[in-house]
């Protein structure tokens, strides 16, 4: 059971239903907090209230709240003043809908806080509608009045409790207009490939076991220099190329991956994809000389052979050359030879 102290009691109002409960912090921060110090001799800085009218310094109790006009003009406000204001979320969480929890954009998630209930009374109308929302999958949205002004809620269910979490209201809530590139940007199928494969490669996490190592580090520093040692010096960032293809990025991103996770050189490679392949091997064969050479043998290879020349196929074109004209040689006598023949 949380001992926490509440920060503002009142009920939840559900239809006629009313469950007095007490509201209490869901979080708590453990950032380290400093305090500011003049720098040659440690001493504290302390900032002193004022009075402008007396030019006096003024205690706690005599500081109130004033609303500033347009003029200048300040118009006192009390604290009866607030609490008396004319609205029904002044001491109640009135819920006004229920609706899908993938309603509710993260962006307008705020302080979150536990809803305890408040005596016995509250137990029975708790507990219904703590199982109402389990049942139904949806989250209950309501109005409520804390710290000076109404705000947005939306109440789930946390284990066997009740939770809340203030929300933005919609108008709080700045478009991303403006934000995103203005430029035509093609990502191609590849590039999607491999980021998948990097997302898959670094996989899911448990949140429990994410600490907060800014802290730490911090906290070693404050206990080295508490025992008059030095402070731990920061590990040198590793030394990697400049990388300009996003590509190769994405590569060395799934390999590292990969390797981090203690998987053997065989499955942290990553193999180029094929149309790489074929943009990298392309400039190599628009010469066209290794395909006009062979087209030149396959011609020379098939003349030879129909001319029964005793030549081997397998040497160059020169040599192609020579037993053609040795072939032509031969042929010349045998048809002078015929002519004197006919003749005779």
């Amino acid at each position: 059971m949380l001992h926490v102290r509440s920060i503002w009691n009142g009920a939840i109002s559900f239809g006629l239903v009313s469950i007095p409960i007490k509201l209490v912090n869901a979080t708590e921060s453990h950032s380290i907090s400093f305090r500011q110090i003049h720098t040659e001799d440690g001493g504290r800085i302390r900032y002193r209230k004022f009075c402008e009218l007396e030019d006096r310094e003024v205690t706690q109790g005599e500081i109130g709240k004033g609303y500033e006009d347009a003029d200048g003009t300040i118009i006192p406000i009390t604290e009866e003043d607030l609490s008396s204001l004319p609205l029904p979320t002044a001491k109640t969480i009135e819920i006004v809908a229920f609706v899908p929890a993938d309603r509710i954009d993260p962006l307008q998630m705020d302080a979150a806080y536990y809803l305890q209930a408040s005596g016995a009374p509250a137990a029975k109308p708790y507990t219904l509608l703590r199982e109402a929302l389990k049942r139904s999958n949806k989250v209950a949205i309501a109005k409520f009045a804390l710290r000076g002004r109404e705000r947005l809620g939306m109440l789930r269910v946390v284990g066997e409790a009740i939770a809340m979490h203030g929300l933005l209201w919609p108008d709080e809530v700045r478009a991303p207009e403006g934000l995103a590139p203005d430029t035509d940007v093609t990502v191609r199928d590849q590039e999607l490939d491999l980021a998948d494969a990097l997302m898959d490669t670094l996989g899911e996490v448990d949140l429990e076991d994410l600490h907060d190592e800014y802290r730490e580090a911090v906290e070693e520093v404050i206990a080295a220099k508490a025992a008059g040692e030095a402070p731990p010096q920061s590990p040198e960032p590793a030394s990697g190329g400049k990388v300009l293809d996003l590509m190769a990025a994405l590569e060395s991103s799934v390999r590292a991956a990969r390797e981090s996770r203690g998987e053997d050189a065989e499955h942290a490679e990553v193999k180029s994809l094929p149309q790489r392949k074929t943009a990298r091997a392309a400039p190599k064969q628009t010469g066209g000389k290794k395909s006009t050479s062979t087209a030149k043998k396959t011609a020379a290879k098939k003349t030879t052979a129909a001319k029964k020349s005793t030549s081997k196929s397998g040497q160059g074109q020169g040599a192609t050359k020579k037993t053609a004209s040795k072939s032509a040689a031969k042929k010349t006598p045998a048809k002078k030879s015929t002519s004197r023949k006919r003749s005779a």
